[in-house]
């Protein structure tokens, strides 16, 4: 990334006046950036991002970037709503902030509760707020146990959850979720969570789903949480948590069979059915939750991003009425909670982002139009020579890379194809995250036909410059690393 200084906008704030290069140099030397290797970051320079509209941000340099993964899965109305701006304005001018301790709460909060609850399914009447989707299934591990301890049933202590999973990054989060990396560092998981393997057909194909179709597949791959329920005895298993569709993990879509199964295994035992609808709520799926594309009826739903889109932090757990009945009549301190539950600017901005969602009617156009043809155009890139999968559910999708599509045979994991992938996406003026080899995208849901055409237009193209770089590299040939692309 170049230095040049651009020319400066009048109406920017004083701290926001600077060059491309001061920025970065502020940035190596004071922001430690998640998720980040800061010594290479370093090195490199940051991206400096400005503003948004609309599906597009703009970095210090003056190009536009489509921005296909919504900022990080959360900004679904798009940038620049004003509506949203307003909320937050009128609600920091008449109550900036208090708390829901000391038992007391806000309009902003109490109004956002009852609507919540009036679009959850009909199990689900409360809502315990938090700041994001980590502190929401930090919450989620004490609301289960302190449910089973109520009931007389203390030993139910363990929560059993998926390999590649994403839950979050704080310390239960983080053990929820089903990562190897996370896991190596923090001395994780906690004990009492385990994991059984994903749902995922195309990992799976020369193992579990050889031969298989992928609904039988799905039904094999749910019956692993049997398996291990019978390994840890039911009467310890307190609840299963999983994403509807498994989001950071790369976009596993699963078999139409799995959640069914999942939740006859779930009620056959008499364990909690938690959903993780993080990236998967607010009409992601072509469904206001993603439980309810799939057809299942979860205890617990755990949501942030998309409740405000981004704009301001929220995130918090819908329960329902099984335990939210328990921890009401039986009594007794739930000692848990966070100085933002409820906060009322971000439950105003809530509120006006779901009105918007609604009276844009975003939900059902996901559903019946721009998803389907997301899913149509993406469907167009299985005869690239790079291409072994696509797969897509409402407004995201994956397209798994592969060295040989026709033999299903992946690269040599020391190119990092997927990275050099995503070099170019940049390059090109678009934001596609790579997850191995598997390049994933979920657009805003205001997204276009004609932007979707736009976004199938540059992952073609990005497509064809890492296919020409490998080709001349050597990656293409059978047993080929030639050079790393990072």
């Amino acid at each position: 990334m170049t230095a040049n200084t651009p020319a400066f906008r009048t109406d920017l704030p004083p701290f926001a006046r600077r060059s491309t290069g001061e920025w970065q140099a502020a940035d190596a030397s004071h922001f430690l950036h998640p998720f980040t290797d800061h010594q290479a970051l370093a090195a490199q320079g940051v991206r400096v991002i400005t503003r948004g509209e609309g599906v597009y941000v703009w970095d210090s340099e003056g190009h536009r970037i489509f921005d296909a993964m919504s900022g990080l899965w959360c900004v679904n109305v798009g940038y620049g709503q004003d509506a949203l701006v307003e909320a937050a304005t009128q609600q920091m001018r008449t109550l900036p902030y208090y708390n829901a301790f000391f038992q007391t709460t806000t309009p902003a909060a109490a109004a956002l509760a009852e609507r919540l609850a009036a679009l959850a399914p009909a199990q689900f009447g409360h809502v315990f707020f938090g700041s994001s989707g980590s502190e929401a299934n930090d919450t989620v591990v004490r609301l289960v146990r302190r449910y089973w301890d109520l009931v007389g049933q203390p030993q139910r202590q363990v929560i059993v959850s998926r390999l590649n999973a994403y839950h979050g990054s704080t310390l239960a989060a983080a053990s929820l979720g089903g990562m190897a990396a996370m896991h190596r560092q923090g001395g994780l998981p906690l004990p009492g969570i385990v994991h059984i393997d994903q749902p995922h057909y195309w990992a799976h194909r020369d193992g579990a789903a050889k031969g298989l179709g992928r609904d039988a597949f799905g039904v094999v791959a749910a019956r692993w949480l049997e398996e291990k329920i019978a390994e840890i005895g039911s009467d310890r298993v307190a609840a299963f948590i999983g994403e509807p569709v498994q989001g950071a993990g790369g976009v596993i879509v699963p078999p139409a069979t799995y959640w069914p199964e999942i939740q006859r295994i779930c009620e056959r035992h008499g364990i909690l059915l938690v959903s993780d609808e993080v990236v998967c709520g607010f009409g992601r799926t072509g469904r206001w939750w993603g439980c309810e594309t799939f057809g299942t009826a979860p205890d617990l739903m755990t949501f942030a991003k998309g409740v405000t889109s981004g704009y301001v932090p929220l995130g918090g757990v819908m329960v329902g009425e099984r335990i939210a009945r328990v921890l009401i009549e039986r009594g007794g301190e739930f000692e848990h909670g966070y100085t933002y539950s409820g906060h009322p600017v971000a439950c105003a901005v809530a509120l006006a982002n779901l009105d918007l969602i609604e009276q844009q009617g975003l939900v059902q156009q996901v559903r019946a139009d721009t998803g389907p043809y997301l899913a149509g155009r993406l469907a167009e890139l299985r005869d690239h020579p790079l291409v072994g999968e696509v797969q897509s559910c409402g407004l995201m999708a994956a397209i798994q890379l592969c060295r040989d599509p026709s033999r299903g045979e992946a690269f040599a994991p020391e190119t990092a194809v997927g990275l050099a992938c995503r070099r170019h996406c940049f390059d090109l003026g678009l934001v596609m995250r790579a997850v191995g080899d598997r390049m994933i995208v979920a657009p805003p849901l205001i997204t276009t036909r004609a932007q979707v055409d736009e976004l199938y237009g540059l992952i073609r193209q990005a497509l064809d410059r890492t296919h020409a770089q490998a080709r001349a590299v050597g990656w293409m040939e059978p047993g080929g690393a030639g050079s790393p692309a990072a």
